[in-house]
């Protein structure tokens, strides 16, 4: 049998037999002008002299492993936990380089949440290649550190060791848009490390977030759990420090600007921009007269009408926007406030605001409004001091009246209105 010629070869990303595995797990070998040593080269060669031939020598028992692997990961994109080797800290376009580090800035440039993000796009769209030894036309060069530092506007390429010193650690529920993810491996750095830019939550529970980032084969942005695949306890969250203060080009806040501008009395900016999103997510039928700057209680109901369709229940759907609500109003990855329930005219004051209103310690105008038709109807005579706006038993029961004259009986009456309720009770 004449001896097959054996040669190095690249590995399909999707593809999850032994050889193209390994290959994946020893291709990137830190160069030795890096600190690698040379023994782990001819290491490298020699275990994929091994492992091609073990392939052709058991070609049956490889081609069903190779089919089987293939069809386990026909759905994904690429390797979820890639190998991320990197380069060190050195200039901009440099051809990959000799002589010692660059000295990093002691004063990152200004930039802002929405520039970091549109930076770390133009790298996603164009699919650059992931390289510790490339630079792209930027400058920056195409690994994880290369990445962050081309988002965050630097004027060096750092890495993972010098990254952190650009930034001011904060704790992960105050993520927001732009901000990065760090793991320093100090044990094997140029390898065992990674960093990617955080772009949102992907939903409520806030277990998964949408990451940017340059890992093999080329810049992507996925559905990523927190803070990573792998060594996810010793990811730490940092904030840039040339990030302006809240503010983008266009004028907008990007970071959340506290509970105090919201709420009765608010009269700011920062209630005019809370408007305009809950607008795009789908709440213009709260607004007769569009965003203002003034808070007003179609702020609150369209608010609670965006938490209340994250899923989003008690203190999490009081109306008021936290850091949560802000984050997805911006980046608009949560789902959307849904159309009016039937029981009117979406745009009108008799369209079903939704149950949420309609629970113990609610106060509202959809209370009152409830109760002043349940007299009007007939149906008042549990209320001793008339309606109001907060909800009480009293509310309850004549709901619950109303109900059982429809002849509806068990969880059909309870006593809390919904879309047929309102619909009726406003017919």
């Amino acid at each position: 049998m004449p001896v097959p010629v054996f040669e190095e070869y690249e590995p399909a990303v999707d593809c999850g037999c032994p050889g193209c595995a390994l290959r994946r797990r020893t291709a990137a070998v830190l160069p030795v002008r890096y600190g690698g040593h040379p023994a782990a080269h001819g290491a490298r060669r020699a275990l994929v002299f091994v492992t091609a031939a073990g392939m052709v020598l058991s070609c049956g028992a490889a081609e069903a492993a190779a089919a089987a692997g293939r069809g386990a990961r026909a759905d994904t994109a690429a390797d979820p936990q890639p190998a991320t080797p990197q380069g060190a800290v050195g200039p901009l376009g440099a051809g990959g380089a000799s002589g010692p580090p660059a000295t990093p800035q002691t004063a990152p440039r200004a930039t802002t949440r929405a520039d970091i993000i549109n930076r770390a796009k133009t790298w996603v769209t164009a699919q650059v290649p992931y390289s510790m030894d490339s630079y792209w036309s930027d400058g920056y060069r195409q690994d994880c550190s290369g990445f962050v530092s081309m988002a965050w506007g630097l004027g060096t390429n750092e890495w993972t060791g010098s990254l952190a010193s650009f930034g001011t650690k904060i704790a992960r529920a105050d993520l927001q848009p732009g901000d990065m993810l760090l793991f320093h491996d100090a044990a094997d750095p140029a390898q065992g490390s990674h960093v990617t830019i955080f772009g949102g939550w992907t939903d409520h529970t806030h277990t998964h977030y949408l990451a940017y980032e340059q890992t093999p084969p080329h810049a992507r942005k996925a559905t990523t759990p927190m803070a990573y695949w792998t060594n996810s306890s010793q990811y730490v969250a940092y904030r840039s420090k040339g990030l302006a203060a809240g503010v983008s080009d266009s004028g907008s806040a990007t970071q959340y600007p506290g509970t105090a501008a919201f709420g009765p009395g608010a009269d700011n900016a920062h209630v005019t921009q809370l408007g305009k999103l809950l607008i795009a997510q789908g709440g213009k039928r709260f607004y007769t007269t569009g965003a203002g700057p003034r808070w007003t209680d179609a702020d609150k109901r369209a608010t609670q009408a965006f938490q209340l369709a994250q899923g989003w229940t008690g203190k999490e759907a009081d109306g008021v926007p936290g850091p949560g609500t802000w984050s997805l109003l911006l980046e608009g990855t949560g789902r959307k406030i849904p159309a009016a329930q039937p029981g009117g005219n979406p745009n009108g004051a008799t369209a079903f605001p939704g149950r949420g209103f309609f629970t113990q310690g609610q106060s509202n105008s959809h209370v009152r409004r409830l109760g002043a038709q349940l007299v009007k109807r007939g149906y008042g005579r549990h209320y001793t001091t008339g309606p109001g706006p907060r909800w009480s038993e009293a509310d309850r029961r004549n709901v619950e009246a109303f109900q059982r004259a429809q002849g509806w009986r068990g969880g059909a009456a309870d006593g809390y209105p919904g879309p047929e309720t309102w619909r009726r009770l406003f017919a």
